[in-house]
């Protein structure tokens, strides 16, 4: 007898809806994703018992032809690729055929659907250990209702692994919210035992998709996202992303989308972690709606049966293309971008501070230039960069000689103007009023009252000059007296010699000494002290993973962030109203300056409804 049987359609759709089909929620992406594959407008989600017993999506698409009704119904048919060619320029959201096959195969289903040429109705219905269709005429308007009903009841051993109703409902839910926010034009209802949840009607305008991003991720996202659209090399990205002060404790912010699919990739989230890498907080996650459109034919999105992940053809330029146009994004960010837009309105170009000569009779720190010992180098790269933090502590440190807060001696408190309501010339983060307990500047401006951390302020405008200057000279390299050998595996060593001009560019001069074998040569200056060879590993994991790696360039900046936050001015350091202005004007001209260099905010707004209502005024 042959040990080799044909296993029973029943079992096999059985054994693919052990793929596809997980929990609730998985039906009902698959379901969704079909009406709008056919071109729905608006789709009603009606859920009973988180889905277990019920789940019914009813859409006002193309709908199905009598003679296609079985097939539906049938494992490998669809309507949506019919030769190979047509994989490779996927442009549906559900191409595979086994969806309704697999659903049917745990659960009792129901078709209903009416295409609009058609004056009646037709039912298909399955159940029973042959899966046979059954089609009868049934009244019904043009479109599609699916119905499924008790959801693995021939499965009791998958219904066991099921969470609770409210558990089931809360992922089941988070699928329509995911895919409401993949098209705008299309309405989304969604009823949970009776009782209406969510009711989205469709968007044309960009102030409509804005609130439903709201609806869905809440209005605190929106009053802290910005809105990126940028397009280079075919690849297009739009969308918003939150500021790295609304980051999250875990990554349930997240949406992102490749031609309208929903995905979680690796690549992606490598890239968007790189570009929030200098300004979000350590364990912190960045909160963001991306949307990236390319050519179908440069992504394959058939690698894996739930189709949440995709591949690139070309992943070094779309995580390159993502990291650059956040990375922009985010350093151009400035304290009047995060205060209400009505701030701004009507507002001129206006030169103030330190620049256009205010204070000149003050005593004033060097906020705006750099400072070095005479006869050393600016490139904080250099050896002598302890003198240089020696230098900058003598200068911000709080030493008893340095400078000192006196009103009375020198006036400074003179020196703040008044602000009057209908002043459109006032900077965004106002003018200095004084200092409290050496830590914080509280400042006026035309909403009220700003609070700055002054060190964390000076640290990061401190950070971005060591950037700038180190990048304006280049990276200093020296050669090792005794080259380092790194024995690595031969995967890894191919790639080390495939991209030796890239480790060049870094400083790092590495040579192929045998298949399984490398040598580090040279090594740029500020790094002679670091694990090297470790961080050559790294950086080969990532090249071999994502096509790229930055953690040369991040060991460094880490290296420059520290010796920034020695060299910025201390808590307890007494500053003259002159010298608080100053670093208010440096804030609003450097990059990122809305957060230190470790991810915490450098100053906050309270403006004067928020102080009536600490004070019941008006109450």
């Amino acid at each position: 007898m042959s040990k080799i049987k044909l296993l029973s359609p029943r079992l096999a759709n059985q054994i693919a809806a052990g793929e596809v089909v997980e929990r609730p929620a998985s039906v009902i992406k698959e379901l969704v994703e079909n009406s709008l594959d056919a071109g729905s407008s608006r789709i009603d989600i009606d859920v009973e018992a988180g889905g277990v017993k019920l789940i019914r999506v009813r859409d006002n698409g193309g709908g199905i032809d009598q003679e296609d009704m079985p097939l539906a119904l049938s494992r490998h048919a669809t309507s949506k690729i019919s030769e190979l060619e047509d994989l490779e320029r996927v442009g549906s959201l559900g191409f595979r055929g086994e969806a309704l096959a697999s659903v049917s195969s745990v659960s009792r289903l129901t078709i209903l659907s009416n295409t609009e040429d058609k004056s009646a109705g037709w039912k298909a219905q399955t159940e029973g250990r042959d899966m046979e269709v059954e089609v009868s005429p049934a009244p019904h308007p043009q479109g599609t209702t699916v119905e499924v009903r008790d959801l693995f009841f021939n499965t009791p051993a998958r219904r066991k692994f099921l969470r609770t109703e409210n558990t089931e409902f809360k992922h089941l839910e988070e699928v329509i919210k995911r895919q409401s926010l993949s098209r705008y034009d299309v309405g989304f209802h969604l009823r949970h035992n009776g009782k209406a949840i969510h009711s989205l009607k469709p968007c044309s305008s960009l102030i409509e998709r804005e609130r439903r991003v709201a609806t869905v991720c809440g209005p605190a996202f929106m009053q802290n996202a910005l809105h990126i659209d940028t397009e280079a090399a075919g690849l297009h990205l739009w969308g918003w992303v939150a500021l790295p002060t609304f980051s999250r404790s875990q990554s349930d912010l997240q949406h992102f989308y490749v031609n309208g699919r929903v995905i979680r990739d690796k690549l992606v989230t490598h890239a968007i972690r790189q570009a929030y890498r200098d300004v979000l907080f350590h364990g912190r996650h960045p909160a963001f709606v991306l949307y990236l459109e390319l050519d179908p034919a440069i992504v394959d999105v058939n690698v894996h049966p739930t189709k949440h992940e995709v591949r690139f053809r070309d992943g070094r330029t779309v995580h390159d293309f993502l990291f650059r146009s956040l990375h922009r994004l985010l350093a151009e960010v400035r304290p009047e971008d995060q205060l209400a837009p009505t701030v701004m309105d009507g507002a001129q170009t206006v030169v103030s501070g330190v620049a256009a000569g205010e204070f000149q009779s003050q005593e004033a720190m060097a906020l705006r230039d750099v400072a070095y010992p005479s006869g050393q180098h600016s490139n904080p790269g250099q050896a002598a960069v302890a003198e240089s933090i020696t230098n900058y502590q003598s200068l911000y440190g709080s030493s008893a000689g340095g400078l000192g807060f006196n009103p009375v001696s020198n006036g400074a408190m003179s020196t703040t103007p008044d602000i009057g309501a209908d002043d459109v010339n006032i900077p965004p983060l106002g003018y200095a009023v004084a200092q409290l307990k050496g830590i914080y500047i509280l400042a006026e401006n035309e909403h009220g009252l700003v609070l700055v951390d002054m060190h964390a302020a000076h640290e990061r405008i401190t950070y971005e000059r060591m950037k700038t200057a180190r990048e304006g000279e280049g990276i200093q390299t020296q050669p090792l007296l005794v080259p380092e050998t790194v024995a690595v595996s031969q995967r890894e060593a191919d790639c080390a010699e495939d991209q030796l001009e890239f480790f060049a560019s870094l400083g790092l001069g590495l040579e192929r000494a045998g298949p399984e074998t490398i040598v580090i040569r040279q090594l740029p200056v500020i790094l002679q002290n670091s694990e090297i060879e470790q961080l050559v590993r790294d950086v080969l994991a990532d090249l071999l993973e994502y096509g790229s790696s930055d953690r040369i360039q991040a060991q460094i900046n880490e290296i420059l962030s520290t010796m920034a936050c020695h060299g910025s001015v201390r808590a307890n350091r007494r500053l003259t109203i002159p010298e608080m202005n100053g670093l208010l004007r440096d804030m609003e001209e450097t990059e990122r300056s809305g957060q230190c260099n470790h991810g915490r905010p450098t100053w906050t707004q309270m403006s004067l409804e928020q102080l009536d209502k600490l004070f019941l005024r008006g109450q």
